[in-house]
Parts: C-alpha cells; structure tokens; sequence
C-alpha cells in the first residue's frame, strides 16, 4: 500500500514538472513573440482620400513617425525612401528621459536625409529635457510647430499643415488655440499634427479635413478578450488606425483620423498584437473631390 502511494506521489511530481516546463516554454514563447512585436521595422502604407484635397497634391506622401522613445530608427529601412517621400512628420516622444542625446541626433539626422520633417513635442520629450531635445532638431534642420501653421506649396497650390504643441505640464487642459488660418485660407485643405489625439475632446469644433496623432502605441499590449485596459474610455475607442471625427461646424462634415501605434514603446520594450510600426500616408483627391 505503501508502495503504491510512494508511485502515485513520484508520478504526480513527474506530471508536475512537465506542467511547469510547459508553463514555462510557453510564457517564453509569449515574452519572445512580444518582443518582436515591439522591436519591429513595419512600414504600413495607407491612402488617405480627401475631399478638399489639391489636384496638385494628389500623391503626396508623408512619412509619419511617433512615439521613437529608445528605439533607433532603421537606417537601411527608410534611407531607400528617399525620393519618394515628400514630407516627414515627427509626432512627439521623439525621445525619453535617460536616453542618450546622441540617439535622438542620429534619428533626426536620419529623417531629415529623406525629406524636410516637421514636429511636434510629445509628454515625453519634456521629459528628457525639452532646451535639450529642440537644440538638436534645430541642428538637423526640423523644424518644429509650436501652435502655428505652414503652408506648402507644390505647383502653385497649398496645403496647410498646424502643428499643435503638447501641453508643458501634461494632461488635457493645457493646450493653447488651435491658430487660424490666413484670411482667406479658412476653407483650404488642412492637415492637423497633434501627439494625443484625445486633444480632441477639448474641441467644440475640429477645423481640419485630416488629424495625425500617436501616443496610444495602439494599447501596446492588447489582452485576449480584455482588450485594452486603459482608464480612459477613449482611447478604448480610439487606439490605432483610421477614424472619422465630427468637424462640429454644422455641416455634418467629418474629419479623418489616423492614430499611428508608433514605433517605441513605453516602459517595457514589450507588445502584444499591437506591433510596432511607422507610417507611409499617400494623400489622394477623392472621387467626389475631382467632379468638383
């Protein structure tokens, strides 16, 4: 009797270990899997149709890239974009507190090899030390968009972009106007680059045909089922990818959304079926734009 209770301890010690083993080699299964996630060089490519869109823009690309952190750009990657990119857009958390300066300089130097870059601050530029961050993107010729618009202009047409800076001390209540456009310019076609998008929430009205934002990193880690685990109901609903928002002007026009899931992470260097990724825009007029 004795005997058989000595087997049957021996057994279930056996089939113990192999259930911790196998435990084991899943959860390292996952780690690795998200780890690639998070250490990946996607480049998701997107036409955007806009109604307001100039004849002559119709094919202009934007590379957009947010949320870098620590990460080092791909230089192989992007430096064969070059020429075939007409603008580079930088929307915020281009670095973080304790990363080296010098790595920010690189990534910069980088994006401004393949076209001129616009940016804007993220919370955590602040972070690393914001007189820091914007003496190295004034050295590599970006230029950065402190709440005001620039115009650009291609075969005598322009297209705006407004640049909106993100609030010094965080959170959702520091956000100076949104600047006008020139008189005269009030209906032109206009592109919107603002790190969070839940700056929108603070708008009665959204006077823009496009919004570019980043900053959710997608979730980051997505659970099964759960989902994302965020506080705010927002960015449940607005995580990653391509939205429409009420311009709140009275003519039941929206504006298009494009939230990036970026190409850094926050805290952990870990992502779970929210990859890492940076954005290739392709502007083009829509059907209904070209009848007009």
């Amino acid at each position: 009797m004795v005997g058989n209770q000595g087997r049957s301890a021996a057994s279930d010690a056996v089939v113990a270990g192999w259930v911790a083993s196998l435990v084991a080699a899943g959860a390292a299964a996952i780690g690795a899997a998200m780890l690639a996630e998070a250490f990946r060089n996607r480049l998701v490519r997107t036409d955007i149709e806009l109604e307001a869109l100039p004849r002559a823009f119709d094919g202009y690309r934007i590379l957009l890239v947010t949320d870098i952190h620590r990460r080092i750009l791909p230089r192989k990657r992007l430096a064969g974009l070059k020429g075939t990119i007409d603008l580079v857009l930088a929307g915020g958390d281009m670095i973080e507190k304790n990363c080296p300066l010098q790595r920010l300089h690189d990534n910069m130097a980088l994006l401004a090899s393949i076209g001129p870059v616009y940016a804007v601050h993220g919370n955590h530029d602040y972070k690393a030390g914001i007189a820091k961050v914007d003496r190295i993107l004034e050295l590599n010729g970006v230029r950065l968009l402190t709440d005001e618009n620039i115009s650009l202009e291609r075969d005598g047409a322009a297209l705006w972009l407004t640049g909106v800076n993100h609030p010094r001390t965080g959170g959702r209540n520091g956000y100076a106007p949104l600047p006008n456009l020139p008189a005269g310019a009030e209906k032109a076609c206009r592109i919107i680059l603002v790190h969070d998008p839940m700056w929108l929430m603070r708008r009665p009205t959204v006077p823009a045909d496009l919004v570019l934002s980043g900053h959710t990193h997608g979730g980051q880690i997505v659970l099964p089922i759960l989902g994302l685990r965020h506080v705010e109901a927002f960015y449940r609903a607005y995580s990653a990818g391509m939205y429409r928002w009420p311009k709140g002007d009275g003519t039941d026009q929206e504006a298009k959304l494009l939230i990036s899931r970026g190409f850094g992470t926050a805290h952990l260097p870990l992502r779970f079926r929210s990859p890492a990724e940076l954005n290739i825009l392709t502007l083009r007029l829509s059907q209904s734009g070209l009848s007009k």
